[in-house]
């Protein structure tokens, strides 16, 4: 298992680190809550982190949520999915990219998840990092699109997975959607030539999903900001 993972950190170590985070998130709200399945129940680290608009504005750091949320999962099997989606998909993509700017890419995808969720759904508790997923599916075509790989995989997959949004009620559907629409929204960026085209590009998106989850937090709550 160590030598496992050695190899998978050094072929894409961020994705690695998420995964590993993700899962180490998880332990600790099982242990704190006693559960594996319900594992946010009675947990402070889920009370701490998990996106909720009320909590989020109550809080002088209540938007660090857009962030910490996205390593909550809210039971064993929801963690089972996304680490399993996240090492299959964000390996392709961060070896495409590069470590650095696919860090960006992935904190844009869930923040800008978690931005769709404040503005749409914000009494809804939501936790996972399928928003960030999301937006590294879309990511995922346009790196077969470059490699002038088959695109009916990465299509089917993003298909697939919109069905079962849509289907299901138990899922995140402003997260979900809210991830594609940031991947969309660097996709060209990505898959450009330039290294500067792709980093502006990048770290502009970054900068929008930040400035969605602020821009809610000043609309809802009336926090102003001072420099």
């Amino acid at each position: 298992m160590t030598e496992w993972l050695r190899r998978w950190y050094r072929d894409v170590p961020a994705t690695t680190v998420f995964a590993l985070l993700a899962v180490l998130v998880w332990l600790v709200t099982a242990v704190q809550s006693r559960s594996i399945m319900a594992n946010l129940s009675g947990s402070p680290l889920a009370e701490a982190w998990i996106l909720w608009g009320p909590a989020v504005l109550s809080s002088p750091l209540g938007a660090l949520r857009a962030i910490g949320a996205v390593f909550l999962h809210v039971d064993l099997s929801h963690l089972a999915i996304n680490v399993f989606l996240l090492m299959l998909i964000g390996r392709e993509v961060e070896r495409y990219t590069g470590t650095a700017l696919y860090t960006a890419a992935f904190f844009a995808g869930g923040i800008g998840a978690s931005a769709a969720v404040l503005w749409m759904a914000p009494t809804t508790p939501t936790a996972g990092a399928s928003g960030a997923i999301y937006a590294l599916m879309v990511l995922l075509v346009g790196v077969a699109l470059r490699r002038r790989a088959d695109l009916r995989a990465p299509l089917i997959l993003i298909a697939v997975n919109l069905v079962y949004t849509f289907m299901s009620s138990s899922v995140s559907l402003w997260g979900h959607l809210g991830g594609l629409v940031f991947g969309f929204l660097m996709l060209g960026f990505v898959i450009h030539r330039s290294p500067r085209v792709r980093w502006a590009g990048v770290l502009a998106v970054l900068a929008v999903s930040v400035a969605l989850t602020m821009g809610w937090l000043m609309d809802v709550g009336g926090v102003s900001l001072t420099f």
